[in-house]
């Protein structure tokens, strides 16, 4: 009756805690928090690991972690990586 699916995209804000996805795009015209996500590397291509939601978000790109606000995070769109 159902058929099975799995997320393969999406916002980073609809990952789970310790999940990972590849940079897709950025889905924001705003330049402030465009220059915000390139200085800390966040580009097309790079792996990102959401380490914590709450409080406040933190995620891990390469060996750094990062807090980021919320609204960074509604504009990063990833691919999601299987574990």
């Amino acid at each position: 009756m159902y058929i099975p699916f799995s997320v393969t995209g999406c916002s980073l804000e609809l990952l789970r805690t310790g999940e990972q996805g590849i940079v897709v795009f950025s889905k924001t015209h705003d330049q402030t928090i465009l220059e915000k996500l390139r200085s800390m590397g966040i580009t097309p291509g790079t792996i990102i690991t959401l380490e914590q939601q709450f409080p406040s978000a933190i995620i891990q790109v390469g060996n750094i972690l990062f807090p980021i606000d919320q609204e960074s995070i509604r504009a990063i769109y990833v691919r999601v990586i299987d574990s």
